[in-house]
């Protein structure tokens, strides 16, 4: 079970004391929080995409590159990269080149945005939009495979033999997870590839998040890609904690109330018992989290969002080390409940071994059929 947060970068003021932080202050919050996410001990830090104000990060390789010259062991991934208005081959590129300086520590979320102005930005339709993540990310899976490419589709210009580079490390495409919230396309096409799926869940119920991840499970099912249960599910959720329960929801309370996001909509009692927002103390969030489990069943990867409502850098790191202190617990725990057979979230390093035995027995299987 992989543990991680992730960042969408927006800028949005502090209701308790009106600062505001420039551009430069979030996006090197941004750097610290990930490096911090590696202290605690955490699996994986994902920064979001976004073209457009009070949003910072524009250019998630560039940041991650910072991030991996200045980490050892935490996963660089991202929530999510934009297959709908990014140039697959320049996906296929720039992330090809951050797995290799970053020995492997990359995978991406693939998603189509939560923002419709920015499909004409870069020249597209948002009315395309199902239809660009589906044709972008089968030509992204080749260009990661095949050494020579020849394409034509209905969204870029045609390719004739061509090669992307660098080429994946290893020859070991970065894993690939398909973020959606309510798109059954999504889910699908995470199934037909044999590809991860996560449902950033944090502004839905139970019963939706349940019907889209039981929808993936079967469809990675019925394309042979092994039992539902070994179809690789992430999980978004977002937390305030701190040691007494009451503390929490005093503090977070402002943050609540004024931050954008949720939209000055339902109170925030209401708010955390229609979703997976827990704001409380270390064993609440523990029990809340565990609970997840039960209407997904096992799953792969668990990702926070914490660094968000105007909340300062102090406080998100205090977060941090209190999730620390809560991570045995949850991994226990996980682990304990989790059926036999559940797989992990892939890696660069499980992928590579699983590729060596794949080679190494279709070998043997030439040997034997020779000696026969």
């Amino acid at each position: 079970m992989q543990f991680g947060i992730f960042s969408v970068g927006d800028v949005t003021p502090d209701p308790t004391t009106g600062h505001e932080p420039s551009e430069r202050e979030r996006i090197k919050a941004m750097v610290r929080i990930a490096q911090k996410a590696e202290e605690v001990g955490l699996d994986v830090f994902a920064t979001g995409e976004h073209h457009n104000p009070p949003f910072v990060p524009s250019s998630p390789t560039t940041m991650l590159g910072f991030i991996a010259a200045t980490t050892e062991k935490i996963i660089l991934s991202t929530s999510t990269t934009l297959i709908t208005t990014n140039d697959p081959v320049k996906i296929a590129e720039d992330y090809a080149m951050l797995q290799q300086l970053a020995d492997g520590r990359v995978d991406l979320v693939m998603g189509r945005g939560n923002t419709g102005p920015v499909y004409p930005w870069f020249g597209q339709d948002i009315r395309n939009g199902i239809d660009l993540a589906l044709e972008n990310y089968a030509l992204l899976r080749r260009l990661w495979r095949e050494d020579v490419v020849d394409w034509e589709g209905k969204f870029r210009t045609p390719l004739k033999g061509f090669t992307s580079t660098p080429r994946p490390l290893d020859g070991i495409p970065p894993f690939v997870w398909h973020g959606s919230i309510r798109s059954p396309e999504i889910a699908e096409q995470a199934a037909y590839y044999g590809d991860g799926f996560l449902h950033n869940h944090i502004f839905w119920p139970p019963e939706h998040t349940q019907r889209m991840v039981q929808f993936y499970r079967q469809r990675f099912a019925h394309y042979g890609h092994g039992t539902p249960e070994q179809a690789i599910v992430g999980l978004g959720g977002q937390f305030f904690m701190r040691k007494k329960s009451q503390d929490a929801v005093k503090e977070f309370r402002p943050y609540f109330d004024n931050a954008p996001v949720y939209g000055h909509g339902p109170s925030l009692e209401d708010f955390s018992s229609q979703t997976p927002l827990t704001v409380g103390s270390p064993q609440e969030v523990i029990d809340r989290t565990l609970s997840f489990r039960e209407y997904v069943g096992d799953y792969q990867r668990q990702s926070f969002l914490i660094d968000h409502a105007g909340l300062p850098l102090k406080t998100v790191l205090e977060q941090l080390d209190l999730l620390g202190e809560i991570l045995p617990t949850l991994r226990a725990e996980f682990a304990a409940r989790r059926a036999p057979g559940t797989p992990d979230a892939p890696t660069h390093a499980s992928l590579l071994a699983a590729s060596k035995a794949k080679i190494e027995d279709a070998s043997l299987a030439s040997v034997a059929s020779v000696g026969e």
